[in-house]
């Protein structure tokens, strides 16, 4: 187990820069997921991080050992791929041995790792199947066995689950978290799936364009995302954006906005905004509640456009005045498709955010 080190990475591609001046730095035992849409760098990081591709400047290090140009087999990393990458002539057993008979690594002390590996994911009954006689998920299962036997500092994942169904995903999800609680190990994993990132990862770093915006445990990132692009990247729907101004009155502050007003007084801003300052109000679909349409102390009121049952919940696509929002609700609370409604917000969980910068307020 290692941490590893990031200092002002350059990676140029066929003359393009693909990230630049990063900094990161990967705890002893971290769990850190790179998350983001596909183009943002994120593979990029981890291929350097592997030694895989060269970098253009800057300094990498894993367990304090400077490896910048190292060769990825003198990194100490175990590395997943998503598209499996086993030898299909071989058995199991010999996939997973490869790497250390290769390396000169003593029989029994073979024999020893990779049993250890098949009993920790499964393989025991398979280790003489060949991967074409394998599910998708025991092929990669086999891929994570053959990281393991290698005992590496850092075990760096990319996209592992991409290629599986929703099922096994999630089945192999959980044996990844049990497999980091169990060994302790570093580990670094690229997704743009954000229910991945959410449940597997000990820190998110969420990259768009080459830059890490945002670095930070799971729950801070989804309930105080550092700018617009976060808030909307994660959450299925994405968090709802309403632009208006803030007014004051006394010591009371309130978002005001053609489609809806809310009060703002107790929002832990950054620094005290400008009275009449533009701004961008976010909330997500769980913090809408939907009210009878003339209650009084909605936030707005707008007419039902669809409804998206999901099983334990439903999605509630509301129209306020040519605004689309969205309402995560219960599947008991039966709404009629062009019924209209009055919404209040949850003032607690809401994120206000400059509409120049993005930056949160």
């Amino acid at each position: 187990m290692s941490s590893v080190t990031i200092e002002d990475l350059d990676i140029r591609l066929s003359g393009v820069d693909i990230i630049r001046q990063l900094n990161l730095e990967v705890g002893t035992g971290e769990f850190l997921v790179l998350l983001g849409p596909s183009g943002c760098g994120k593979s990029t990081l981890l291929h350097s991080i592997a030694g895989l591709i060269d970098v253009h400047d800057g300094r990498m290090a894993i367990g304090g050992r400077d490896v910048t140009w190292a060769d990825p087999k003198d990194r100490g990393i175990g590395m997943v791929f998503q598209s499996y990458a086993l030898y299909p002539t071989m058995s199991v057993e010999k996939n997973l041995s490869f790497g250390p008979r290769i390396a000169g690594v003593p029989k029994a002390e073979i024999t020893k790792r990779v049993k250890r590996a098949a009993s920790m994911l499964q393989l025991t009954e398979l280790l003489h199947r060949k991967p074409a006689q394998l599910s998708g998920g025991q092929r990669q299962r086999v891929a994570i066995g053959r990281a393991l036997v290698r005992e590496a500092s850092v075990f760096l994942f990319d996209e592992p689950l991409s290629n599986l169904d929703a099922k096994l995903r999630g089945e192999l999800r959980r044996e990844l978290k049990a497999l980091h609680q169990e060994l302790g190990a570093t580990m670094i994993y690229v997704t743009h799936d954000q229910v991945e990132a959410m449940t597997l990862a000990s820190r998110i770093a969420v990259m768009k364009s080459g830059v890490i915006q945002q670095i930070d445990t799971p729950a801070a990132v989804y309930a105080k995302p550092a700018n617009m692009f976060v808030a909307g990247f994660l959450g299925a729907p994405s968090m709802n954006f309403v632009t208006g101004q803030l007014q004051r009155n006394g010591d009371a502050r309130r978002f005001v906005s053609p489609t809806l007003q809310v009060d703002v007084s107790a929002y832990p801003f950054v620094q005290p905004p400008a009275v009449g300052q533009p701004v961008v109000l976010g909330v997500r679909p769980q913090h809408v509640t939907l009210t009878p349409a003339e209650a009084t102390g909605t936030a707005g009121r707008a007419q039902v456009s669809m409804v998206e049952p999901m099983g334990s919940h439903q999605i509630i696509w509301l129209d306020a005045q040519g605004l689309s929002l969205a309402a995560d609700l219960q599947a008991e609370m039966t709404q009629v498709v062009d019924g209209h409604v009055g919404f209040t917000l949850d003032a607690a969980h809401i994120s206000l955010f400059d509409p120049g910068t993005q930056a949160r307020l």
